[in-house]
């Protein structure tokens, strides 16, 4: 299996200088984050107020950016595949303080040309 970490992730359908030459399907990898039961999430809910930014928020949504594309990785991994490629993103809140990410797109084997 290749090493999650060395699959390639990008928007694009093609990547300069290599080929596909192979499709091996679509792949998804998600998280979901809360926030629920922690003071620096109550206090970020309370950033409103001042017009700053909910940094907190912003923390818990990194993370479940970063944990989404991982196991999209992992996913392309399992398959054979070292790229995926028009790789596409959504996030969605579930309630005020939970926040859900998923990751997705296109395995395949690209060889350079």
């Amino acid at each position: 299996m290749i090493d999650p970490k060395a699959v390639l992730v990008v928007t694009s359908e093609n990547v300069p200088g290599y080929r596909v030459s192979a499709m091996l399907g679509e792949v998804f990898g998600s998280s979901s984050r809360s926030s629920h039961g922690s003071i620096s999430a109550f206090s970020s809910s309370l950033n409103p107020l001042s017009q700053g930014e909910l940094v907190h928020l912003t923390k818990t949504s990194d993370a479940a950016q970063e944990e989404a594309i991982a196991r999209l990785k992992e996913s392309a991994a399992a398959k054979g595949a070292n790229a995926v490629v028009a790789m596409r993103f959504d996030m969605f809140s579930i309630s005020e303080l939970s926040i859900s990410a998923v990751a997705y797109g296109t395995a395949v084997v690209l060889t350079k040309e």
